[in-house]
């Protein structure tokens, strides 16, 4: 148990100061933003006064250092800023819809690791054999492919052209009650709500963009899986088991166990990158989440929306991390040491 204490110590230890840096940088990005958002919110033909006025309400008219003090000692209250686009507080906003993004996030990830994971073994299993050869050439595509060109080309190939899935607009039809929101996960809650027409039409809205971030980031998992595997069932203490007659299945399962560590760590790391990776995804399909809504604060200069969702992203990425760091500790104590 002191171990594991000491071993979060030193993990909470450095949190604080990545959040700072975190937020630090994404400050000075989003200010080399072009734009003013005075001129956005009243239009070219407002009156200087008026113009004055208003950045002075934004607080823009303060010098960088100033604007970025003022909005840390704002967040030890709890306040991420006003969204000047929806006029309410982007903390609301967030919470609203993190949900969405979380959700298609973490499906398309699971999908991801389904396919990575089953042909990274598959191949591995016979170095030379046709799944091999496949899994090579789908590693190659799925990390050359742009994201959104894919769900563009499924948009087209399946909506368009066989026209099986819904229309590419939300996340559910138009016509279908939407459940009360206790997770915020429509599957869920209209699962809880025994609203089995939200239900299937959730699931409808998700098959693409869940498609198009599964296919893509099954590459990076695939390979990790194949090398990490290869490595495992070429080593010596897997020789051993194979000498002494153990079946084919055991071995297999010893060396996914001793290649858990690299497969967890690219998983985690997707898992991060996809929660702003998955923003053009969003825009694509008209998703409604929180990547969409940072996407809209950029193009409007209004930065707080785009700083409160690196915030809860950078968050997320680092719980995520912490978790798998406890997944390394439990798979072997001697790194806490």
């Amino acid at each position: 148990m002191k171990s594991l204490l000491r071993f979060l110590g030193r993990r909470m230890i450095f949190l604080v100061p990545q959040l700072f840096g975190i937020l630090l940088v994404s400050f000075l990005l989003i200010k080399t933003i072009p734009g003013d958002p005075a001129v956005l919110m009243l239009g070219p033909m407002a009156t200087p006064d008026a113009l004055d006025e208003v950045r002075r309400n934004l607080g823009v008219d303060q010098p960088m250092p100033v604007q970025f003090g003022i909005y840390i000692q704002n967040l030890f209250t709890g306040d991420l800023g006003t969204s000047w686009q929806t006029t309410r507080p982007v903390l609301d906003d967030l919470i609203e819809r993190f949900p969405a993004t979380l959700e298609l996030v973490t499906l398309g990830l699971l999908t991801a690791i389904i396919i990575g994971v089953t042909m990274g073994i598959a191949s591995a299993f016979k170095e030379n054999g046709i799944v091999a050869k496949i899994a090579d050439i789908y590693g190659l595509l799925a990390g050359a492919l742009p994201d959104f060109w894919l769900g563009l080309v499924l948009v087209f190939v399946f909506y368009t052209i066989f026209q099986i899935v819904p229309p590419p607009l939300g996340r559910l039809d138009l016509a279908v009650l939407t459940p009360p929101t206790v997770t915020g996960w429509l599957t869920i809650d209209s699962l809880l709500d025994h609203n089995w027409d939200a239900f299937r039409s959730a699931l409808a809205h998700l098959v693409l963009p869940v498609l198009t971030l599964g296919l893509i980031n099954a590459g990076p998992i695939l390979k990790m899986t194949q090398s990490s595997m290869e490595q495992m069932l070429n080593s010596d203490f897997s020789r051993y088991e194979t000498i002494c007659g153990l079946p084919r299945s055991t071995v297999v399962m010893s060396a996914l166990h001793n290649a858990a560590p690299s497969i967890i760590t690219i998983i985690s790391v997707l898992y991060g990158y996809l929660l702003g990776g998955a923003v053009l995804v969003e825009i694509v399909f008209s998703w409604g989440g929180a990547g969409q809504y940072a996407v809209q604060g950029v193009l409007n200069a209004d930065i707080y929306p785009v700083l409160g969702f690196v915030l809860f992203a950078a968050v997320f990425s680092l719980i995520v991390y912490l978790i798998v760091d406890l997944i390394y500790f439990a798979i072997d104590p001697r790194i806490g040491r």
